[in-house]
């Protein structure tokens, strides 16, 4: 068990689940977020609809003490008081005042100067404590409130007026009006409530959406996972049905057909490798067992040199095809080269020509080159793939054998052209395939394995090169090209 996957046993392992959940959790977020600006939007909004109201109801109590007229208590919804200099009691109040009894003593302070009639001032104020067994239903007392007021002077109102508010002809009024926080709580606790109630819906709707949704959008993958499930190494040729409505499963299923496709290709070169080799194999060591079950079935009349030279050439064969076999194997691995060498093409084609056996038919085995061709690689293994090539040629050959090397630009171009019958343009690709033979007639001791062509381009490939048969009106031409390794001279 990992590590850390006890500590992970809250998540969900389900793709169904981790999305819903990752989607639940995005829109909380965002949920949060927008909660967050309609909280402070609503309070800021409520804020400016409770001073408007206040700011109304203050300019009403104005024109009503201009006109000499004492408001009623019970004319207002919002705690106001109407003081005065020069007066211990307030002139008015109402809404919520009365809980202080501002008709014993005014509970706001009297102006110590006068200000401009008809001008508004807004201003915090702390609103005192007085002992009252009235319940203060707005929760004033003691805390700091924001208040709005505006003075009237007493001395332009006339003295029946002034009468009639119970005030001096020289006192200065001042009109309060308390605008009370509760109007923008309240309204910003209502939308929360709402939002909350409504973010929780809205979190469970998404999630089970979210889910449903990514349910239905993985059947067809899990359509794909049980068919290729069924799908083994030995028999791959199941294929996924691929949805027509051209979204990423689309891609998916054509990647997978692509997949096992490439898998029963595989498979069943593997399978005709194998059988191929096999009888490759089967011939040698039928002749050879032939041979050694008549020699020793008939000891007095067996030629036993004879015996003993076609007992050595099956087993040269046997051991070539092994060796083949083995590199073929190891090529196939795809293991990258080690610490890759500088090889001159041109030396290595020039030695192999010198060294190469020309005894069983007069060949003409030439190297043309106009100077050093060097590439990255194996040397054994590039003398591998040019053996290959001359031997392939020497089977084929009438009377010449030519290689040509030369340097073009970023490649080494080298050719093998022989002077026999040629290749079929047919067969161009072909020939390079494992255990083929063109020549049907051909014993096998004269043909070669099959092998040889198809070493020789799996070698090219590793080095990054190419190995392909070049048009030709006589003979065939064999062109290899190969990244060109520059000398320290020419950096």
């Amino acid at each position: 068990m990992n590590a850390t996957e006890p500590r992970r046993r809250w998540w969900p392992r389900s793709v169904r689940a981790r999305t819903a959940l990752a989607a639940a959790s995005t829109a909380a977020l965002i949920l949060v977020a927008i909660g967050w600006w309609l909280h402070h939007d609503v309070y800021r909004q409520g804020t400016r609809i409770a001073e408007k109201q206040a700011e109304q109801q203050l300019w009403a109590l104005v024109d009503q003490l201009n006109e000499g007229v004492v408001p009623a208590h019970r004319d207002s919804v919002l705690p106001y008081e109407v003081v005065a200099t020069g007066r211990r009691a307030a002139v008015a109040y109402g809404g919520g005042m009365d809980a202080f009894d501002p008709g014993t003593r005014h509970v706001l302070p009297a102006p110590a100067e006068a200000r401009e009639p008809g001008s508004l001032t807004i201003l915090p104020l702390r609103i005192p404590m007085r002992d009252s067994s009235s319940r203060d239903r707005f929760d004033m007392a003691g805390r700091t409130c924001t208040v709005m007021f505006a003075d009237i002077s007493a001395d332009e109102l006339g003295s029946d007026k002034v009468a009639a508010l119970g005030v001096t002809s020289d006192a200065h009024l001042r009109v309060y009006v308390v605008v009370l926080p509760r109007t923008a709580e309240d309204m910003a606790r209502t939308t929360d409530l709402l939002l909350l109630r409504a973010g929780l819906v809205s979190l469970v709707l998404i999630a089970a959406v979210t889910y449903f949704a990514v349910r239905v959008a993985l059947r067809p993958v899990e359509a794909i996972r049980v068919l290729t499930a069924s799908v083994t190494a030995t028999d791959p040729r199941e294929r996924v049905t691929v949805p027509a409505t051209g979204h990423e499963i689309t891609a998916l299923a054509t990647t997978i057909n692509a997949t096992l496709q490439r898998l029963d290709t595989a498979a069943a070169q593997q399978r005709r490798f194998v059988a191929d080799a096999a009888h490759e194999l089967r011939s040698p060591l039928t002749t050879l067992l032939a041979s050694l079950e008549v020699a020793l079935a008939y000891p007095e009349r067996t030629d036993w040199p004879a015996a003993a030279t076609t007992a050595a050439r099956q087993t040269r064969r046997l051991q070539a095809l092994a060796e083949d076999l083995l590199l073929l194997a190891r090529l196939d691995t795809r293991t990258p080269m080690t610490g890759p060498e500088t090889v001159d093409l041109t030396a290595l084609a020039s030695r192999l020509t010198e060294q190469y056996p020309l005894t069983e038919r007069p060949l003409t085995l030439t190297c043309d080159s106009t100077a050093p061709a060097h590439a990255h690689g194996n040397p054994d293994e590039y003398e591998r793939l040019l053996r290959n090539l001359i031997d392939n040629a020497a089977r084929h050959a009438a009377h010449r054998i030519q290689i040509t090397i030369r340097n073009q630009d970023d490649w080494v171009v080298l050719t093998v052209h022989d002077d026999g019958p040629g290749v079929p343009a047919e067969d161009a690709e072909r020939i390079f395939e494992r255990f083929v033979r063109l020549d049907d007639a051909r014993s096998r001791d004269d043909g070669g394995t099959g092998l040889g062509l198809a070493i020789a381009r799996d070698l090219a490939d590793r080095h990054g090169g190419t190995l392909t048969l070049a048009p030709r009106t006589l003979g065939a031409c064999f062109r290899l090209r190969l990244p060109r390794a520059r000398t320290p001279a020419e950096k």
